[in-house]
C-alpha cells in the first residue's frame, strides 16, 4: 500500500505531538537528550513552528490511518529542509520513510538542495537517508558523550 502526504494545520498540533512523542521514545530512552530530542518538546514549540510561514507539516497516511509526520522548512525558493521526519514505530522497517521523502520532494518540484540531519550513532536512519541520495557534508555537532549529530544534503 501506498503513502499519501496530507497538509497539517494549527488544528493538528496536539495529534503531532502525541505521534512525534511516541515515535521518538526509544531514542529518548537511549540517549537521554532532553534538550534536542523531539519527544522531550513542548507542545508550544510545534505550534509555533506551524505558526511559521516557511514551514509545512504533513501527516503520513496509510489509508486512513495516521502514521508519521514530516516537516518541510523552505530556507529560499529553491531549498528545503526536513525537520523531523518520524514513522510511528509499529509502521517502521516497510519502506514508508522512502515513500515519504520521494512524496515531499515531488511537492516542491522547484526545489533543488535538500537538508536534513540525524543520529549518527543510528546506522539505519544513516542508511535511509543516504540510500535516498542524501550524502554527508562533512558538518558534525557533538551533542553528548556517544551522540553525534550528522548533517546530509542533496542537490536535484
Amino acid at each position: 500500500m501506498f503513502i499519501q502526504l496530507i497538509k497539517a494545520n494549527v488544528n493538528d498540533c496536539c495529534r503531532i505531538h502525541e505521534m512525534q512523542v511516541k515515535a521518538f521514545a526509544d531514542l529518548l530512552d537511549k540517549y537521554h537528550d532532553y534538550a534536542t530530542n523531539p519527544a522531550a518538546e513542548a507542545l508550544e514549540k510545534i505550534i509555533h513552528r506551524m505558526e511559521q510561514p516557511f514551514t509545512d507539516y504533513y501527516f503520513i497516511q496509510l489509508g486512513c490511518k495516521s502514521i508519521g509526520v514530516i516537516r518541510s522548512v523552505r530556507l529560499t525558493d529553491n531549498a528545503c529542509r526536513i525537520a523531523p521526519i518520524f514513522i510511528l514505530p509499529e509502521f517502521q522497517g516497510k519502506g514508508y520513510a522512502q515513500q515519504t521523502i520521494k512524496n515531499i520532494e515531488s511537492i516542491y518540484p522547484n526545489v533543488c538542495h535538500w537538508e536534513l540531519d540525524t543520529i549518527k550513532q543510528e546506522p539505519k536512519l544513516c542508511y535511509l537517508y543516504e540510500k535516498m541520495g542524501y550524502v554527508s557534508t562533512g558538518k558534525e555537532e557533538g551533542i553528548q558523550h556517544g551522540m553525534t549529530i550528522i548533517f546530509y544534503e542533496k542537490y536535484k
